[in-house]
This record gives C-alpha cells, sequence and structure tokens, in this order.
C-alpha cells in the first residue's frame, strides 16, 4: 500500500483513529510519519504513557476514596521504591517487579484495554506472518496437552497429540522449523 501523503513510497506506519463510532484510517511511509509526527497518535504531543496514566486515573478515583476509607498504606515496589501514585502519574514503571507488586491494580486496567484478558496476542501481520498463526495454535494446543494429561484425560490428550504432529508436519513440508 502507498503512503497516502506522498503516494510514493510503501507506507509503514498504519493509524486507525476512532472517535465517536467514526473510524479514520491513515497509511504512512516513514518519512511522511516524520514531517507529521505532532500529529500523529504517540506523537510528539501525545506519548503512549499519556495513553496509560489517563486508564490509571480514571479507574483511580474510585480506588482513592476506598483507600481513604480502609486506610491503607499507600501501594509502593519492595525494589526500586515507586508507588502506585507515582506510576500513574508519569505512566512508566521503575523497574521490573513492579508488575509483580502492583499486579492487583494492574490486572482490571489490562482487562479494559485487551476486552477482558490480561495478556496481550498481538496481531500477526499478513504479509510477513503466514506461519505465524499456526506456531500459535501448536503451542495453544500444547498447552492444553498438558492440561488433559494433568486431568489424566489421555484419549483427548492423544488426540491433541495427533493434531499437534499434523501441524508440526505441515509446517515441515513448507519449509519452516517447527519446533
Amino acid at each position: 500500500m502507498l503512503c497516502q501523503e506522498c503516494q510514493e513510497r510503501e507506507a509503514s506506519l498504519h493509524f486507525t483513529k476512532i472517535i465517536n463510532g467514526e473510524k479514520t484510517e491513515m497509511h504512512l511511509c516513514d518519512v511522511c510519519a516524520k514531517d507529521k509526527g505532532d500529529y500523529l497518535p504517540g506523537g510528539k504531543s501525545f506519548s503512549i504513557h499519556q495513553l496509560l496514566s489517563g486508564l490509571l486515573d480514571s479507574g483511580q478515583k474510585f480506588s482513592q476514596s476506598q483507600e481513604k476509607k480502609e486506610q491503607r498504606p499507600e501501594l509502593t515496589c519492595g525494589t526500586c521504591g515507586m508507588t502506585y501514585r507515582k506510576f500513574a502519574e508519569i505512566g512508566r514503571f521503575g523497574c521490573a517487579d513492579c508488575y509483580t507488586h502492583f499486579d492487583q491494580k494492574l490486572d482490571p486496567i489490562f482487562r479494559r484495554i485487551h476486552g477482558g484478558n490480561t495478556r496481550h496476542a498481538g496481531k500477526i501481520p499478513k504479509r510477513k506472518g503466514k506461519d505465524m498463526h499456526l506456531y500459535r495454535e501448536i503451542e495453544e494446543l500444547k498447552q492444553e496437552m498438558q492440561k488433559q494429561i494433568a486431568e489424566e484425560e489421555f484419549e483427548a490428550a492423544a488426540d491433541l497429540r495427533d493434531r499437534i504432529r499434523e501441524l508440526e508436519n505441515s509446517l515441515k513440508e513448507k519449509g519452516g522449523d517447527a519446533s
């Protein structure tokens, strides 16, 4: 797809903006995206940290009133000393352990962002990820097979094993590495 701005280079950045139910898509090359940087989502005028901070603020007003009633000590990371309130202000963690220390407050936010899940699955690009859906399916089937084995559902586990082998063989035939 060509850049909507210059109509010369291949578009490498794709933005979708939905305001009041109206969807607008923008497809730009790297050069034009840098030129329009101040006007793009995630550009200089608006960062992902501001977005995250906004999400945290929306849920924080209720929890602050709850905390005042219950007089709980402020949630703090034991490793770096970052408080949840400071994290909500700047939109960045102080260290990797903040995820663990703040997980009780983060799970509801992640569920809102990811449509009910706490794990981001992402999208698979059509051009570059032709076999990625197979790799993902194999991993999910392996997890399900382990669950069936733990529950001693050996027939169901054997069916899953056979399906995994079929998918791995189809990847090998295409020249991919299924391991």
